[in-house]
């Protein structure tokens, strides 16, 4: 895993801001446009406040998580969802130049840093975890993976993959989940018979391209922005991928998986899926799977990203519920 350099503090996070005002030039906006940093995760995102041009959103990416080409191909996925499938994403204002994506040298170390404007959408995230909302995010994810299936992706088109080397193999893409937070001899039992079920059990469900494909592999309320009208847009691509479709439905509780509500989300989940895609029933009964296959990865996120606020508050913790979710699954399995 490549060490994520956002998670440096704040030298760092000051010259990446210092970057992305510097983008700006390249846009031509207005002397006195602001940029404000809206959080961190993988990648540095501002909020874009131009007098004459009015809001935008810029991400300034971290070094070594994507290539330019894998970004170009994000966005090109992001312009024919909008226009083939009737999802809505945000549109990328190009540079004066026509560049989509404008790089920055950052001053101290002489990296480059890709940058990305995108329009700023109105709208909000879901403000509960309501049956309502995840049938919503069901049958948007279903158009998606249809869109998916069905699309001439350009030949410079160019991925990572979510699949279970990625997650936990020699070069795993969100670091160990043995280096985890509060993962000691105990917790390492537990989930390592986690991790060899889910490994099997993935090799015996199949990548053929009824299963595994092109998806958002991020897709959490908090990727939702529902405006006044209730018109729902889908942001932050920068973790799609090839996977399992199922990856989305696991990725779709994201860190609260052990909370009781959960498995009645996922049943709405699947009803709003059935609005505009199937799932064989072999399929339907694989969905824990894919829950747990995200849980695991999370620990190992939360052990590589602990400045982020989300791994900061949830700790270790999040560990131990961990450990109670796989040994619920794995008794189910018995």
């Amino acid at each position: 895993m490549l060490p994520h350099d956002l998670s440096g503090g704040g030298d760092v996070l000051d010259r990446v801001t210092g970057c992305a005002s510097r983008a700006l030039a390249s846009y031509g906006c207005h002397p006195e446009t602001s940029v404000r940093l809206l959080n961190v995760s993988e990648n540095a995102t501002y909020l874009v406040e131009d007098p004459d041009a009015g809001r935008s959103i810029l991400r300034v990416h971290r070094l070594g998580y994507h290539t330019r080409a894998a970004i170009g191909s994000e966005l090109a996925w992001m312009d024919a969802l909008r226009a083939e499938a009737g999802v809505r994403t945000p549109r990328v204002l190009p540079a004066d130049d026509g560049a989509r994506i404008v790089t920055v040298t950052d001053e101290v170390t002489g990296d480059e840093r890709c940058c990305v404007r995108f329009e700023f959408i109105d709208g909000t995230e879901p403000s509960d975890e309501s049956a309502e909302h995840y049938a919503e995010l069901g049958e948007i994810t279903a158009r998606m993976h249809r869109h998916a299936r069905d699309w001439a992706r350009p030949g410079w088109f160019t991925r990572f993959r979510w699949d279970y080397d990625a997650a936990f193999g020699a070069e795993a893409r969100w670091g160990r989940w043995q280096d985890g937070i509060g993962v000691g001899p105990a917790e390492r039992e537990v989930l390592g018979r986690l991790d060899a079920t889910l490994r099997a059990r993935l090799a015996a469900f199949g990548t053929g391209p009824d299963r595994f494909g092109l998806v958002h592999a991020d897709t959490r309320l908090a990727n939702l922005l529902v405006d006044d009208a209730g018109g729902v847009a889908v942001i932050d691509f920068d973790d799609c991928g090839f996977s399992w479709y199922l990856y989305d439905v696991g990725t779709s509780v994201s860190f609260f998986e052990h909370e009781p509500q959960v498995p009645g989300l996922l049943d709405a989940w699947l009803t709003g899926y059935r609005r505009a895609g199937s799932l064989p029933a072999e399929d339907e009964a694989e969905i824990w799977t894919f829950v747990l296959l995200r849980r695991l990865l999370l620990v190992a996120w939360i052990g590589s990203h602990q400045a982020a606020d989300i791994a900061r508050e949830l700790g270790a913790g999040y560990t131990r519920d961990s450990c109670d979710l796989a040994e619920s699954y794995l008794s189910r399995l018995r």
